[in-house]
């Protein structure tokens, strides 16, 4: 056997390895709670309370609701405090947890050491941060959107800066206690440039980068840290969209995505979702990219957004009616 010969069987040998390792690696996702389980008391035994971003509706309330069931006590944060008292009532009734609430918008600036102050004494374990705005539900060309500077600055502060201000402030304790968790909420799109939702998505780049940067600085302080990026999840943000196989509730995203927290630093939350970022990642982004494409994602989104505003307006004009 001549040393070409044996160089292309030891490269064929290499290729198979290394996709063998790979088709290994992704059926561990289909079994989570195989592969990585978790125990009764894991919440708890990060420490006694939970706090999250966002928290009055969609992703970010479910995460409370789920955490609080594994009994752990709550911070809640959002812009509208009658919302969050609703849901702070909701958790203590349905699970006996304390709620703290603490109502910020975090769009705005100069907030974090009022948050800070609030929290100082507690001891948290596990940190989501959910909190997140999207420029606008319509896709649109970045010079297209409206109040496009005021955009900008919402956006960063909202889905940038308060995520790493918030790990500025948690961090430290977790690192003196040598444990914890911080799940970063980021987005399905961000897995490739996705044209006309380009800020959104590159600020959402910027949470996957950060969290797996992290991870590699704290993981050897005992601290979980991870990005989870939703395609599908029936939220306002996607217009509360129909549930399936794909579109998932916020309550079956969350339980889903909690059975994946040791299985790196990122993970999609589910298994279809899984799937939907290596096909989006698999996919030529010539295709993705060409103007065809893009118009019928527009024309589709619009197309949705119009049947719900018809179907609210119609539900008013019936209450309006039986008020009568």
């Amino acid at each position: 056997m001549d040393s070409v010969e044996l160089f292309f069987i030891s490269l064929g040998a290499a290729v198979v390895v290394y996709y063998g390792v790979k088709l290994l690696l992704f059926s561990r996702m289909l079994f989570p709670k195989l592969w990585f389980p978790l125990s009764k008391t894991f919440f708890t035994s990060m420490g006694e309370w939970a706090v999250v971003t966002g928290a009055s509706e969609g992703i970010g309330r479910a995460y409370t609701f789920a955490l609080a069931e594994q009994g752990m006590s709550v911070v809640i944060m959002s812009r509208t405090k009658a919302t969050l008292d609703q849901v702070a009532k909701e958790i203590g009734d349905k699970t006996g947890q304390r709620v703290k609430v603490i109502v910020t918008d975090f769009t705005k600036e100069n907030v974090f050491s009022e948050i800070e102050d609030q929290l100082k004494d507690l001891n948290i374990g596990v940190l989501v941060n959910n909190v997140g705005i999207l420029p606008s539900y319509i896709p649109c060309k970045f010079l297209e959107s409206a109040e496009l500077d005021q955009t900008i600055t919402k956006v960063i502060n909202c889905n940038v800066k308060t995520m790493v201000k918030m790990c500025k402030i948690i961090l430290p304790g977790m690192e003196n206690r040598g444990k914890g968790v911080i799940v970063n909420i980021s987005s399905g799109v961000a897995s490739i440039p996705f044209p006309l939702y380009t800020l959104y998505a590159a600020s959402k780049v910027f949470v996957e980068r950060f969290s797996q940067g992290l991870q590699a600085e704290y993981k050897d302080k005992g601290i979980i840290i991870q990005a989870v990026a939703p395609f599908g999840v029936s939220t306002r943000m996607a217009s509360y969209q129909k549930t399936n196989i794909v579109t998932l509730s916020p309550e079956d995203f969350v339980k889903s995505s909690l059975q994946y927290l040791k299985a790196g630093d990122k993970t999609n939350g589910s298994v279809y979702h899984i799937i939907m970022g290596w096909l989006l990642q698999s996919m030529p982004l010539k295709v993705l990219y060409a103007e065809s494409v893009l118009n019928n994602l527009q024309d589709y989104v619009k197309k949705i957004a119009a049947q719900k505003a018809s179907l609210s307006a119609s539900s008013a004009t019936l209450q309006n009616g039986r008020n009568k």
